[in-house]
């Protein structure tokens, strides 16, 4: 995804003082990373590369103490939130600089825009997007936190993939950060996060479980071509396959449409137990191969350690940050 992690983007400063999204090339890039998720919270401390840990801890949280939603109040325990997170950075050396901080995929919509001409000042280029989303944004969009980078999309043509929040709602996670004395330098989505980890070089499906959210990202080299993210209202332990296709195959179909050629990889992630079932079951349907998300050589054993618990989105940011 070089793309996706050499374009500079442009991003605002909330009134709380943290960097909003700052995109997958953010600067700066701080070296610990924190994940706040429906289930728990998890940070990590890399040293240069995806090679050594300097540090990581994972707490659970309870149930319903974070429903992430993207227009609605997120955060409903926060002692048990506040809790997790000084638990983890307790056992994560900081050093008192700024961390990356990882959101729900829910909190944060990504749009792909078509354009035939798209401003490069930031100061222009916001206010377009305002307007050119206005109708599809469940609050209003001057309510909108926007970060954006520029790809060449079908034919040549420029598209713009967007990441869009509420700024009441990051305001939630970040001042959960806070509270702890901490601030973050940059705000994305576990998903987002999570993408330095697939192979550049072929068209691949990635379907990813997230508490009760379900994404389907489809890359093809540089260029992200779908992404679709959804509320499923059901935890992966009861979560049926059919559900899972009925998501997948409209993002695939879309794809074949649109860009034409066939997925030629699949990767499977947060679906516990059954992943390995489900990842077998698409494989088959789809036509392609399917292995596990950390099944490529690069990832060290530390790297490969933190996927398998689920905390993949750590690892993709290290490796963002210039394995």
């Amino acid at each position: 995804m070089s793309s996706l992690t050499t374009i500079q983007t442009a991003s605002g400063r909330s009134a709380s003082g943290g960097r909003l999204f700052g995109w997958l090339d953010a600067m700066p890039h701080p070296a610990t990373v924190l994940e706040i998720a429906a289930t728990h919270v998890a940070a990590a401390r890399w040293g240069r590369g995806a090679t050594h840990l300097s540090g990581f801890a994972a707490e659970s949280i309870p149930d319903g103490a974070i429903v992430p939603s993207a227009t609605q109040q997120n955060i409903l325990d926060q002692d048990a939130v506040r809790s997790a997170i000084r638990g983890v950075l307790s056992r994560v050396p900081v050093h008192g600089e700024e961390v990356a901080l990882l959101v729900p995929d829910a909190v944060i919509r990504v749009f792909i825009l078509p354009f035939e001409t798209f401003p490069r000042r930031a100061d222009e280029a916001r206010p377009l997007l305002r307007w050119r989303l206005k109708k599809s944004l469940p609050f209003d969009a001057e309510e909108a936190a926007i970060s954006w980078m520029r790809q060449s999309g079908r034919e040549g043509k420029i598209e713009i993939v967007a990441a869009v929040a509420r700024q009441k709602i990051t305001s939630e996670y970040e001042s959960a950060l806070e509270a702890e004395g901490m601030l973050a330098g940059v705000l994305q989505s576990s998903t987002l996060a999570t993408l330095p980890l697939l192979e550049p070089n072929v068209a691949t499906l990635l379907v990813r479980m997230s508490g009760r959210n379900l994404t389907t990202v489809i890359v093809r080299g540089d260029t992200l071509c779908v992404y679709r993210s959804t509320e499923l209202g059901a935890e992966t332990d009861v979560l049926k396959p059919q559900a899972v296709f009925d998501e997948v195959f409209p993002a695939l179909a879309f794809y074949q449409d649109t860009w034409g050629g066939k997925v030629e990889q699949l990767r499977v992630a947060g679906f516990g137990v059954g992943e390995e079932n489900l990842r077998e079951m698409l494989g088959r349907e789809i036509g392609c191969p399917a292995e596990a998300l950390a099944a490529s050589s690069k990832f060290s054993a530390e790297a490969r350690s933190l996927v398998a618990q689920g905390l993949e989105s750590l690892v993709g940011w290290q490796l963002n940050r210039g394995a």
